[in-house]
């Protein structure tokens, strides 16, 4: 039997379902189920999904919510384990070198952190999100990888630096290029797909309180359609939203071809989607 200090597993689902939704995220049973077995088991989890679906957003509301930091590594073609561990500032012991005759120039005052060091001192205060994962190289993937797996890292001029309990671990993917099983199985995993119709409309109107429940909707139709299109890059949630919030402010009360020509560029930002939406506008709108 559970009693009130220990609630079951469905429980504490729901209870942090609730818990998001009051900070601006609707998540679906499926990641909050994942986001909870993470925080208990102290895994890292991976989320993949299209662009602009939500992977990213859920880390910063994750720390505002539990009340810890958000610590953000941003994945880029060529980051390095020294820009994600730590640098030394070569300016200031330089300065100091020229300033007295010490010698040690390897103290911490002189460490520069970076995201990881960061976060494994901050432990299960901090909330680590490595955000697109699949950017960076199969090298940096792998470092990533003992470094998950231990929470530790070695400074030889300083020593070790752990921590008791780990932060927790969101990593994000956008599926550019496949990521390696190893890393796979050290994480839970979790797909965030577009939502559906009702549960979008619903996200826009948690996120945009303002915004009439028909201006919502028409706007969630016609992104639905938008993404049914062959487009370089297809609206996400946010785009979703910013696009109601611009015909809210403009006192649209719901989307007419008129305005979506006007306001197009809310939701669609790449120049050769905007010529092909702007032919079909018309149909994008009627479905509306």
């Amino acid at each position: 039997m559970s009693d009130a200090t220990h609630p079951t597993p469905t429980g504490a689902v729901v209870s942090l379902t609730e818990t998001l939704r009051q900070g601006g995220y609707l998540a679906e049973r499926g990641l909050a189920t994942a986001v909870h077995v993470a925080l208990s088991l102290e895994r890292p989890l991976l989320l993949e999904g299209e662009v602009g679906v939500g992977k990213t957003e859920i880390a910063k509301v994750l720390a505002s919510v539990l009340g810890r930091e958000l610590i953000r590594l941003q994945c880029y073609e060529g980051i390095d384990t020294n820009q994600a561990l730590y640098e030394w500032d070569y300016s200031r012991q330089l300065l100091h070198l020229r300033a007295s005759d010490a010698t040690d120039l390897f103290g911490p005052e002189f460490l520069l952190e970076r995201p990881l060091l960061r976060a494994v001192r901050a432990g299960d205060r901090a909330v680590l999100l490595i955000d697109e994962i699949d950017r960076a190289d199969d090298e940096f993937e792998a470092f990533l990888l003992e470094v998950l797996s231990d929470f530790q890292i070695s400074i030889p001029e300083v020593g070790t630096v752990s921590c008791e309990r780990p932060p927790l671990v969101l990593l994000t993917s956008n599926r550019t290029r496949e990521l390696h099983d190893a890393l796979k199985r050290r994480c839970m995993y979790h797909w965030i797909d577009y939502p559906s119709f009702d549960r979008e409309v619903e996200i826009v109107l948690l996120r945009s309180p303002s915004v009439s429940d028909a201006l919502a909707r028409s706007v969630v139709s016609a992104v639905t359609r938008l993404r049914e299109m062959d487009l370089v890059k297809p609206p996400g949630v946010a785009e979703t939203i910013d696009w109601a919030r611009t015909l809210e402010f403009l006192g649209a009360p719901t989307l007419s071809r008129g305005i979506a020509a006007d306001t197009i560029g809310a939701v669609v930002k790449e120049h050769d989607d905007l010529a092909l939406v702007r032919e079909s506008l018309g149909e994008i709108v009627s479905d509306a």
